[in-house]
């Protein structure tokens, strides 16, 4: 529960809540998904996880029992998961 705390946090707390609509959390052990409103990539779901230091960002459709990966980031820094965000889905995180 602290990772996922620690990475809403780092994506912006509330004010990223407030500014891209981001909604359903799911805290796992070294994880936050959440549900995504619609945005430039075509994905509804955000999954980042942490594997030792660095993130994996990945932006997923899923419609009925069909997944798909639309955008994968491998390796990311903490500094980057609010960028990469907006990189791909054009919604900003902060005003």
């Amino acid at each position: 529960m602290e990772i996922a705390k620690t990475i809403l946090n780092q994506l912006g707390g509330n004010k990223f809540i407030a500014m891209t609509g981001s909604k359903q959390f799911i805290a796992g052990e070294n994880s936050l998904s959440m549900k995504l409103t619609r945005n430039q990539s075509g994905a509804n779901y955000l999954r980042i996880t942490l594997s030792l230091d660095l993130y994996k960002m990945e932006f997923i459709s899923i419609r009925g029992a069909k997944m798909t990966t639309k955008k994968e980031y491998n390796q990311v820094y903490n500094d980057q998961l609010q960028s990469l965000f907006t990189d791909a889905t054009g919604l900003y995180t902060y005003l």
